[in-house]
């Protein structure tokens, strides 16, 4: 009974240890699954430096630490760039590479480009070498034999074997053109074979030692320079561990986390943040602001540009342009970060997805880009034509900052369905749409559709799921924080760029309130100077007009074409009241010239969207009649009141029947000067001022002296001056 009893209490005791021990092992799980590894890119620029190898020390000793006191993986991957650099920078640091001080941490070398030279060097001293399949690591000497001292050193870094594709056979094919390269198949007495590149030198060994060679093939020729690309390194089993087309591939591969992407340049320090609101609609003006600021952070030679983005989106050709002119920054060295504090739909979207890295609040939203056209009164779904070019547009923003495309194309195609997909060899994961995989053959598992793909919805999504979908980076709580995740120094000083008192008066210029103003004091202007000929409304004419199209060209509505044309009207217009008097043909393409100038550079025709086009035409026109309407309203009050204002009453020939106290033109003395003083005729054309009338039985060329005279009416010319005839209607006879 007592066993039995011990029994019972043994089992008891045992029950409760596992119950007690299976949360901690439960938990225990759970920690060891957020403990992701560690990652770090750097870019070794050419020629390597100093700093270089400061930059890369740092950055290996920061994840040793973070690997040893957090127990979790941490992989340095440095970025190799063709070019040339001296042999005692690559030396130092492949010796740093190959020291047994990092033992907690994995360092690869990243080809995306084919490299030959000492740079090869720094590859060879890495634990891996990943490939994109078309790069090539070359020959290190250049056509010639590296030295012998130099050949030492570098066996000695690749015997350490760090990394296990890498041997002195492949290191002497890389450093001397003359060595001949054979890879073998070796078999031992239990049946079991092996490949093995060796020289052949060794491979005449190993047939001297008895070794048993089933096969052999030759590599790499004797004289010439090795070359081989990630494809083939891969197909043999030599110096690359895997081949990858981005970034992106590589931090998928190894588990990484999304900010290891964050760029850390070696060499390179960021003196100098540029910071740019872009906020408000997306349209030609809003384009035109965010080119001038760009402009200026390239002039000023910053190393980071943060676009701070705000906007219910806009005009989708100005968003397209502006992501692209973004994107093509990179090409400048030039880092860009999109910063999305509260919302980016529709264009505020195509515009972030034109930035290197895109950060976000939590609580912040992107997507929903569907396009929309103009028609029958309202905005609706844009017709397939727009949708195909916006989708293309989208996928191209997508592989060139390795982004998923399916993803942003479904922010704009409402019925395009994303799924997970899962690659069958890597295990990677991504999202695609079911053509993309079934694109792709077996090569990924199709798994359940993204959530946020429903049919007839665009896709749109916070700060969080935008990092869990690979859009963004994960998502960011404030400023600091973006510092923080940039590697952003909290002392330096943003180069904040906002609006100048230019860009405000640019701003309000294009109101089309304020713009229908300029014009119509630009022609009452030339209506007031053609009555008093003084110069100064001339100049003021010139002026409010030299304001209008320079608020449109900086608006990015208006160019050389339209200064043009409105120059060409003017021309033809002065022909036809100077040279050629009359209503004729210089008139009418005089004021078709000018209006067409002027409706063109008040905005731009996207040619997609006749409709919109059109309405914004008709806007446009709106504005000009007003402003028109008002000429003519101040034109009538003018001509009743201007002979009477004070200040120019003395400028202009008083009309007939008003008194003045002023001098007068005594006809009797201008008879002696010109016998046509004094000479009665009749109008033979409308006198606007300037037109024709018959004078003692000729016809001649002549100007009224105040209002307009119309055809027929009984005329007397009262001044000449030159060839200018200045005349003024007679009073009707009672």
């Amino acid at each position: 009974m007592m066993c039995f009893q011990r029994l019972l209490i043994s089992m008891w005791l045992l029950m409760a240890s596992l119950m007690m021990a299976a949360p901690v092992h439960a938990d225990d799980g759970k920690k060891s699954d957020k403990l992701q590894p560690a990652g770090q890119f750097i870019t070794l620029k050419s020629p390597l430096t100093d700093e270089s190898l400061g930059a890369v020390r740092r950055a290996a000793l920061e994840l040793q630490d973070v690997a040893r006191k957090e127990q979790r993986e941490a992989f340095l991957i440095l970025e190799l760039t063709p070019g040339a650099s001296q042999f005692h920078h690559t030396y130092a640091l492949a010796e740093f590479l190959a020291t047994e001080s990092l033992a907690n941490l994995t360092t690869i070398a990243w080809i995306p480009e084919s490299i030959e030279g000492n740079n090869v060097f720094v590859a060879l001293a890495c634990q891996e070498i990943v490939m994109h399949p078309d790069a090539a690591i070359g020959d290190m000497g250049r056509g010639k034999a590296l030295p012998r001292d130099q050949q030492t050193i570098i066996k000695g870094i690749v015997e350490k074997r760090r990394n296990k594709k890498v041997n002195t056979a492949i290191a002497e094919g890389l450093m001397d053109p003359a060595t001949v390269l054979l890879q073998l198949t070796i078999g031992d007495r239990a049946g079991a074979r092996e490949k093995r590149l060796v020289t052949q030198a060794e491979a005449k060994q190993l047939q001297e030692q008895g070794v048993e060679i089933l096969d052999s093939r030759t590599i790499k020729e004797a004289g010439t320079p090795w070359s081989i690309t990630g494809a083939q390194a891969r197909a043999d089993d030599i110096l690359a561990m895997r081949t990858a087309t981005s970034r992106r591939d590589i931090i998928d591969a190894y588990g990484l986390p999304l900010e290891a992407l964050r760029e850390k340049v070696a060499g390179d320090r960021v003196d100098r943040v540029a910071y740019i609101e872009l906020r408000d609609e997306i349209n030609a003006l809003f384009f035109s602001f965010a080119q001038r600021q760009i402009d200026r952070a390239v002039r000023d030679n910053v190393k980071v540009i943060i676009f701070e983005i705000d906007s219910p989106g806009g005009d989708l050709w100005y968003s397209r342009d502006l992501a692209f002119l973004i994107a093509d920054l990179s090409e400048k060295d030039i880092k860009t970060v999109a910063y999305i504090p509260d919302k980016a739909y529709s264009g505020g979207t195509i515009v972030a997805l034109g930035c290197d890295e895109i950060y976000m609040r939590p609580t912040a939203t992107l997507g929903d880009a569907i396009p929309l056209q103009f028609s029958e009164g309202a905005f609706i779904h844009a017709e397939e034509k727009i949708l195909s070019l916006e989708r293309e547009m989208l996928h191209a923003l997508a592989e060139r900052k390795n982004r998923p495309a399916a993803v942003l194309e479904a922010m704009a195609d409402k019925n395009l369905q994303v799924f997970e997909a899962t690659h069958r060899t890597t295990g990677r994961t991504w999202y695609m749409s079911e053509d993309e995989i079934h694109a792709q053959g077996d090569e990924w598992l199709q798994g359940p559709r993204v959530p946020e793909s429903r049919d007839g919805v665009a896709i749109t999504i916070s700060g969080k799921r935008a990092a869990e979908l690979r859009v963004t980076e994960p998502p960011v709580q404030d400023i600091d924080q973006l510092r923080e995740r940039l590697g952003i120094p909290l002392d330096l000083k943003f180069d904040r760029i906002e609006r100048t008192w230019v860009d405000s008066l640019v701003f309000v210029l294009n109101n089309n309130v304020v713009a229908g103003f300029i014009l119509f004091v630009a022609v009452v202007s030339i209506y007031i100077e053609l009555h008093t000929m003084t110069g100064f409304f001339g100049i003021a004419s010139v002026i409010a007009f030299g304001l209008f199209f320079w608020s449109k060209i900086l608006g990015g509505t208006a160019g050389g074409l339209e200064i043009v044309l409105f120059l060409l009207g003017m021309g033809f217009l002065a022909m036809e009241v100077f040279v050629i008097p009359g209503f004729g043909v210089f008139g009418v393409s005089g004021i078709l010239l000018i209006v067409g100038s002027l409706v063109m550079a008040s905005q731009t025709f996207t040619g997609l969207n006749y409709e919109y086009d059109l309405l914004q035409t008709g806007k446009t026109l709106a504005v000009f009649g007003t402003s028109l309407f008002a000429v003519m309203l101040t034109g009538m009050l003018l001509s009743n009141f201007l002979p009477r204002i004070p200040f120019l009453k003395d400028m202009i020939l008083s009309p007939p029947g008003v008194s003045t106290d002023g001098p007068r033109l005594r006809p009797d003395l201008g008879q002696a000067a010109n016998p046509l003083v004094g000479a009665m005729g009749t109008a033979v054309t409308i006198l606007r001022p300037a037109g024709k009338a018959r004078l003692n039985g000729e016809l001649h060329d002549v100007v009224s002296d105040g209002p307009f005279i119309s055809e027929g009416a009984e005329i007397e010319v009262v001044q000449i001056s030159g060839n200018r005839i200045v005349v003024r209607e007679t009073s009707s006879p009672s």
